[in-house]
């Protein structure tokens, strides 16, 4: 499975944004994908998955309110719709897919494929 992260720029604060992640090859395999985020000397952190077989979605709780996940199954895309953005929500936004079901779906390790990141620049 390969992912392609697109759509990040430079926004000012309030603004919105979507990402997007492309999946391609078997895709078919993929059970659920996820969108993570990653400061400048900060830990990659989680931001959000969506599952998609019952389109089951879990935000964290620092997004929650102003980030929406959503999944397009013709294109096999998945979106990161990005609302009332701030300064903090600065950082690399990856996207990552697993292929099987997690107890724990917030951690980077249980991801299985990663796109290559793309920069949010929320300015003041």
């Amino acid at each position: 499975v390969q992912l392609q992260a697109f759509g990040g720029g430079l926004v000012e604060a309030g603004g919105s944004l979507r990402l997007s992640c492309a999946a391609s090859g078997r895709t078919s395999s993929v059970y659920a994908t996820a969108w993570f985020r990653q400061a400048p000397g900060k830990e990659r952190e989680f931001v959000a998955v969506l599952t998609w077989s019952g389109d089951s979605t879990f935000i964290a709780d620092s997004v929650k309110g102003r980030f929406t996940i959503s999944r397009d199954n013709a294109k096999n895309t998945v979106y990161l719709q990005m609302n009332s953005l701030n300064p903090e929500d600065t950082a690399v936004y990856y996207c990552a897919a697993r292929t099987v079901r997690r107890v724990v779906v917030t951690i980077p390790d249980a991801y299985d494929y990663w796109g290559q990141g793309t920069q949010v620049t929320v300015s003041s």
